[in-house]
Parts: C-alpha cells; sequence; structure tokens
C-alpha cells in the first residue's frame, strides 16, 4: 500500500538521496517506487487523527511564495483552533494579527501547504500536506460561524480550509519534552492537594498541641 504523505515528499530527488544514504529499499514498497498503482492510505483522518488535532492549541503552517521561498508561522489560540471539518477538510478561522498576509499571499498563487502539530508534553508530532483556500469572514457567514471560537478575544478576518492531501505521524525521537502552564497545572494538582491535606493536618495537630498545654 502507498503511505499518501511519502509518495508526495519522496521526489527523485529525495529518492536520489536514499540511494546515496543507502535508506532507498526501506521506503521502495512505500514511495511509489515500485508500486505507484497500490491502494492509498495516510490519506484520510481517522479517529487517532481528529483527537489529536482537536486538543492542540496551536499548528506549524509552511507555505511557498511565487519567487520560491518557504514560510512558516505559528497559527495560536484556544484549544479547538484547528477544526475538522470531514475526513479530507481542516478549517480554522483566521484571526487578525500583524496584517502582513505572507500566507494568505503564498496560498493565492500557490496552495500547497504543510502542517505541524506538536504535543511536545507527549513527544508527538503529526504532519499534514493540504491545499489551503482563504475566503472573507464576511463572504461566507456560514463556514465562520463554524469556525469561530466562542469567548476567544480575536476578530476573525477570514475563514480557512484545508483540503487534505496526506498525513503522517512523525518519529518521536529527538522532540524535547515541554509542558504548556495548562499542563503544569494538571502534573501539580495532586501534589498541591497533597500539600493542601498536609497543612490541614498540620493545622489540627498545633491545635490539638495547644489545648493539650492549656
Amino acid at each position: 500500500m502507498l503511505h499518501k504523505y511519502l509518495e508526495i515528499a519522496s521526489t527523485p530527488a529525495v529518492k536520489r538521496e536514499r540511494r546515496h544514504y543507502g535508506s532507498a529499499a526501506q521506503y521502495a514498497r512505500i514511495d511509489g517506487t515500485l508500486d505507484s498503482e497500490g491502494p492509498l492510505r495516510n490519506d484520510q483522518l481517522g479517529p487517532d487523527e481528529e483527537a489529536f488535532i482537536a486538543e492542540r492549541d496551536g499548528f506549524y503552517l509552511a507555505s511557498v511564495s511565487e519567487t520560491g521561498w518557504p514560510y512558516v508561522q505559528f497559527r495560536g489560540g484556544p484549544i479547538g483552533l484547528l477544526r475538522v471539518l470531514d475526513d479530507k477538510t481542516l478549517g480554522f478561522a483566521d484571526f487578525r494579527g500583524n496584517r502582513q498576509y505572507i500566507t494568505t499571499g503564498n496560498v493565492s498563487g500557490n496552495d500547497r501547504v504543510s502542517l505541524f502539530l506538536m504535543d511536545y508534553a507527549h513527544q508527538r508530532r503529526l504532519k499534514i500536506f493540504g491545499r489551503m483556500h482563504v475566503v472573507d469572514a464576511t463572504i461566507n457567514a456560514a463556514l465562520e460561524t463554524r469556525l469561530s471560537v466562542p469567548g476567544y478575544a480575536a476578530r476573525v478576518e477570514r475563514a480557512v480550509t484545508i483540503t487534505i492531501e496526506a498525513f503522517d505521524w512523525n518519529c518521536p525521537r529527538h522532540i524535547t519534552p515541554r509542558f504548556s502552564e495548562a499542563e503544569v497545572a494538571e502534573l501539580l494538582a495532586p501534589i498541591k492537594a497533597r500539600l493542601a491535606s498536609l497543612e490541614d493536618e498540620n493545622r489540627s495537630l498545633r491545635d490539638r498541641l495547644g489545648q493539650a498545654r492549656e
């Protein structure tokens, strides 16, 4: 079966480097080298991908300019900012930022994009190839409503959809664990509860000792 993500990523130059470094045989059965007509996999999101995406509060988004330069930006917001609309489509509300519009301009000429979704705490990474479409929020009110984040203080300027071409779960090796404020709070919650219990116990013992001395 063809691994759709690797088929897209495995250009002739990439395959040439694999031959040079001795890894061509490792990927030949899934990158289209041996069977370019085989059934596809990794081209439609499943429950694992949907759950992972729903838990993210940001992602890295790469596009390419008309002059060939890559551009990467971080898109952040509340958990659930990036929505799974169906097994082939993602969407998000594009909030007003510094008004450079580099990604918006890039995809107007080349709609190909790449997304990296990171879970640093658990050393997990999901990579996605897709095609991005941007519309002004005022043009498609229904889509804006579907992608909006209630209670988040940011102005929605555009509605963005990404048609998925392929995805890949990347190797966790070399991902340095990092923790968000919410994740740290969750980890510390049992410790804080234990400390509160010990403080209550200590306070009770002091009161009993004071009463015994009276």
